[in-house]
């Protein structure tokens, strides 16, 4: 009797290796498979539907995060207006608590250097991101396809109220954030044939351009009038650096020795 229930036992811990939920974002049954024992019980997995991502800990579904993110300005006069309508969203998707981050920003700060870069810290795969537009998340297409790409990595969904748009891992959203990344490379080209533009009128006009002659002198410094109307314009210093085959390390002693401003210089 005892060999004949010993296969009982076996199919019933494999039975409990692997669990049954309902996926949070379109209702599909999602398989989550058992990855740890140790300190808590862990099941994760991918909803096959949609590509959302689902965990539970110790038989409890692992609560999603929700925030709203408000950047507020002197002259917004949109703030409770912008709430409702992001809680409106929120309940139309049952999708619990919303927690607000609100902050008003300089003109001159990247989001890395905001309230928005612990709000995107906090969000883990699966959890919300909305906000009244796409705009709010940063103060050039390239700033904002960096946040944007930060979070498509870490899998959390975002939603803006204007235009509607949801970004997370499906075909349109990936198509959307593609032509994002098209025109922020056609922002940087402009400010690059900007630049050159300029170059040549400085150098019609008698100034003396290119690298200085003698030693210590950096592959970057003939580049200088370009890196600084990018970095001005949002770029972040991973692209700078590769557009000019250099390091982020290299880039960052090169402009600290030359004391060179890296923030943006966008106003409100």
């Amino acid at each position: 009797m005892e060999e004949l229930s010993r296969p009982k036992l076996m199919r019933r811990k494999a039975a409990q290796s692997v669990v049954t939920q309902p996926c949070q974002k379109c209702s599909a049954k999602v398989n989550l498979h058992l990855v740890s024992t140790t300190p808590k019980k862990l099941w994760r997995g991918t909803c096959e539907a949609c590509g959302q991502k689902a965990e539970i800990i110790d038989g409890q579904p692992n609560e999603r995060k929700v925030i709203g993110y408000l950047r507020v300005s002197t002259q917004d006069q949109d703030l409770e207006k912008n709430k409702a309508d992001i809680l409106t969203f929120a309940n139309e998707r049952k999708l619990g608590h919303v927690t607000w981050v609100e902050e008003k920003v300089s003109g001159v700060k990247t989001w890395k250097k905001r309230e928005l870069a612990k709000a995107v810290d906090s969000l883990t795969a699966g959890d919300w991101l909305i906000v009244p537009e796409l705009s709010r998340l940063g103060r050039s297409t390239l700033d904002i396809l960096d946040v944007l790409s930060v979070l498509r990595e870490r899998g959390v969904n975002v939603y803006a109220i204007k235009g509607a748009w949801t970004l997370n891992g499906t075909i349109e959203a990936k198509i959307f954030v593609t032509m994002m990344a098209l025109f922020a490379e056609i922002e940087r080209d402009l400010i690059s044939a900007r630049t050159k533009e300029a170059l040549k009128a400085r150098k019609a006009s008698g100034v003396k351009l290119g690298r200085p002659k003698g030693p210590g002198k950096s592959k970057l410094d003939q580049f200088r009038p370009e890196i600084e109307a990018l970095l001005k314009n949002g770029t972040t210093q991973r692209f700078v650096a590769r557009r000019f085959g250099s390091s982020e390390t290299n880039l960052n002693n090169w402009l600290r020795k030359n004391k060179i401003d890296r923030t943006p210089s966008f106003q409100n």
